[in-house]
């Protein structure tokens, strides 16, 4: 039988989801004279169908699908993010410059979300029969072995970055691949000079745009003021900007979960979503929480998450092999660095960077991706197999 205890947490988590994108979307109904329910019914139509994708793929046999699916996700991402800048307005939305999704009946795709996990697979895939315990190797001789995994990762760097101006999804990616080569048996010396590699790389894509250079100076005129009061003045000084144009949004979404208190002001009482925080629905769907439903929302919501973070690694953990394994531990750590990271951006801890809240957040190639992710698990857990004593 699949793990119905990690496909009923996510179904909550989906449910959760569908509310806030009726009670979080009011300025925006009003604002675009929408349908009240707007975002509501497609949202729901979205969760219903996630809630189907997971459960049919939970039914299917892992040693027959599993492989299929993850290459296909895999290859196929990598195809359409290829031919998207070359395809025809009427058939992708641009935004900002960079064209993201796939223009659909009804509806809009995102194939970043889904090649997110077709690149887990690949990676399980590929470290199950490639690494191993790195023994009494150098770092040299482990760079080496992932040499091959750096050039496909500077390729995703490049569609993901530079063609559709998407930082965020590289920087989850990364730490999901750094975290996943460790776990396959690499060194902590190694996984260390990948770290510390990953950040340079990502201050040369920094400071070679404007834009996320300006982004990174407004995150610090909002935040320096409580980073430098742990500094000596004679240190704080040189590191104070002044006259900087602050980020808005960060205050806003602070002032946000400051008047949501311990209770919130109640479902559809917040107002910073009355036009104070853009489109709080999608990317700050956590301070919309947090004000409507309080400290105790936001601790019932990250209460789901560990549960279901906790159902992925026990599965992980028992699973029969090394795909298997590095797999369910994939998929875990992208919902946990993807919630990690907009948690931190929408609290001022580091700059925003767009990316949403699984299940949460309204968008439904992310939500359908997310899912697709889980039900692979689900499908997987069907062959684990529990020691007496041990608790499902």
């Amino acid at each position: 039988m699949p793990d119905k205890k990690l496909f009923l947490l996510t179904t909550a988590l989906i449910t959760i989801g569908i509310i806030c994108s009726y009670t979080l979307s009011a300025y925006i109904v009003v604002f675009f004279e929408y349908n009240n329910f707007h975002f509501v019914l497609r949202e729901l139509i979205v969760g219903i169908i996630s809630i189907l994708i997971m459960w049919s793929l939970a039914q299917l046999n892992p040693d027959v699908w599993l492989h299929r699916l993850g290459l296909w996700l895999f290859f196929g991402g990598i195809v359409l993010m290829l031919i998207m800048p070359f395809l025809p307005s009427s058939l992708v939305s641009e935004v900002g410059g960079a064209k993201r999704w796939i223009k659909l009946v009804g509806f809009s795709l995102a194939p970043v979300e889904f090649f997110k996990i077709g690149f887990v697979y690949f990676l399980a895939w590929s470290f199950s029969r490639k690494l191993g315990h790195h023994g009494d190797m150098g770092v040299m001789e482990e760079f080496k072995r992932f040499a091959p995994y750096a050039a496909i990762f500077v390729l995703i760097m490049f569609l993901i970055a530079f063609l559709q101006n998407d930082l965020g999804q590289v920087i989850v990616l990364a730490l999901t691949l750094a975290f996943m080569l460790f776990f396959a048996g690499s060194s902590f010396r190694f996984f260390m000079t990948l770290i510390g590699g990953s950040v340079g790389f990502f201050l040369f894509f920094i400071v070679t745009s404007e834009h996320r250079i300006n982004r990174i100076l407004s995150w610090w005129a909002s935040a320096q003021s409580t980073i430098l009061a742990f500094f000596p003045e004679s240190i704080a000084k040189h590191l104070r900007i002044e006259n900087a144009e602050e980020a808005y949004q960060i205050g806003h979404s602070l002032n946000a979960i400051h008047n949501g208190g311990l209770l919130g002001a109640g479902l559809g009482g917040g107002t910073f979503k009355l036009g104070f925080l853009s489109e709080v629905h999608t990317d700050f769907v956590l301070a919309g929480i947090a004000e409507e439903f309080g400290f105790l929302g936001v601790f019932v919501v990250t209460s789901l998450f560990i549960m279901l973070l906790h159902r992925l690694f026990k599965i992980a953990n028992r699973s029969h092999n090394d795909t298997a394994y590095l797999f369910s531990l994939g998929v875990g750590l992208l919902i946990t660095f993807a919630f990690m990271v907009n948690a931190y951006g929408i609290s001022g801890l580091t700059p925003i960077k767009g990316i949403s809240v699984p299940f949460l957040s309204y968008g439904g190639s992310a939500m359908m991706a997310s899912s697709v992710g889980i039900g692979m698990v689900l499908m997987l857990s069907k062959k684990i197999h529990y020691k007496p004593g041990d608790k499902k």
